[in-house]
């Protein structure tokens, strides 16, 4: 079930990204991940008021906070910056980074082994998003999900600051969930310390924190749907997958968004993806695999 769960997460992921990516252009990354968490915070809220929040031992409290603080504020606003500026599929394979991220990680803070399948696996999936970004796109492309905004390699190093942002995370999240609290919880305080630190950052940076355009209905309805899919669906998945299987496993298997979102982006506008899209997918799948082995 972890494993399916980890799959489930990978799939809304690629769904809000796709709903997301026009309304984030519009609003500006920052203002759309504050006001898109809004919303998330209040459905889990309405979740836990139904179903009921399990308890929360005061040690995991701090790390949960923290754990929200770089993980959604930092990590969540990057990777809705990153979609802003590079698009759907170039956000994603970037944010797939978060597997390698995590599996070092977990070497480095928890003592987990760093087998050579693992290594293997990391640089395939560093090939992977190299090579989609590099050569990802045709020139007869002209969806604006292919466009650029700003510059590229300003757009990428965002997308890997949140996917480090998420993995780091998501570890902090660990002894909160090995402790037995359920992951609606965990991710209902991870959230609210994301949205205090979202508003925190409106009230001391204004300039740079406010929406681009005023809220319509359309936005807001892209905003509730998007909430949906990438978090209160998403993460709440992955938080269980961490809960109940291994950390790198859940990681690796949730990182195969790229590959769910190229047939979709292929679909949608019609254009047929490059083939540099492919190979850097099925790189950065080859190489989750092999990190799943680890």
């Amino acid at each position: 079930m972890a494993e399916l769960a980890a799959l489930g997460a990978a799939l809304c992921w690629a769904i809000g990204g796709l709903i997301a990516a026009d309304a984030s252009r519009t609003l500006g990354g920052i203002a759309f991940t504050r006001i898109r968490m809004l919303f998330v915070v209040g459905m889990l809220g309405v979740w836990l008021v139904w179903q009921g929040a399990s308890p929360l031992h005061d040690e995991s409290l701090p790390l949960l906070i923290a754990s929200g603080l770089i993980g959604i504020f930092i990590g969540d606003t990057a990777l809705f910056v990153t979609l802003a500026r590079l698009g759907p599929r170039r956000a994603s394979i970037l944010f797939s980074a978060n597997a390698p991220f995590t599996v070092v990680l977990a070497w480095w803070l928890l003592g987990e082994r760093l087998t050579p399948a693992a290594i293997v696996g990391c640089v395939l999936v560093t090939a992977g998003v190299v090579i989609a970004i590099l050569y990802g796109k045709r020139r007869d492309q002209r969806h604006v999900w292919e466009s650029v905004r700003g510059s590229l390699w300003v757009g990428v190093l965002i997308g890997l600051l949140a996917a480090l942002g998420q993995s780091t995370g998501s570890l902090l999240a660990k002894p909160a969930l090995a402790a037995g609290t359920d992951p609606v919880t965990v991710a209902t305080v991870r959230n609210v310390a994301a949205l205090a630190g979202l508003y925190a950052s409106r009230l001391f940076l204004p300039h740079h924190t406010r929406a681009k355009t005023p809220l319509t209905l359309a936005l807001t309805g892209r905003l509730i749907a998007s909430g949906l899919f990438g978090m209160a669906l998403g993460m709440t998945l992955l938080l269980y997958a961490f809960q109940n299987g291994s950390v790198g496993l859940s990681a690796a298997l949730s990182s195969t968004t790229p590959v769910l979102l190229i047939p979709m982006i292929w679909w949608l506008s019609r254009e047929r993806p490059a083939l540099g899209a492919w190979i850097g997918a099925v790189l950065a799948v080859a190489g989750c695999a092999l990190i799943v082995v680890h």
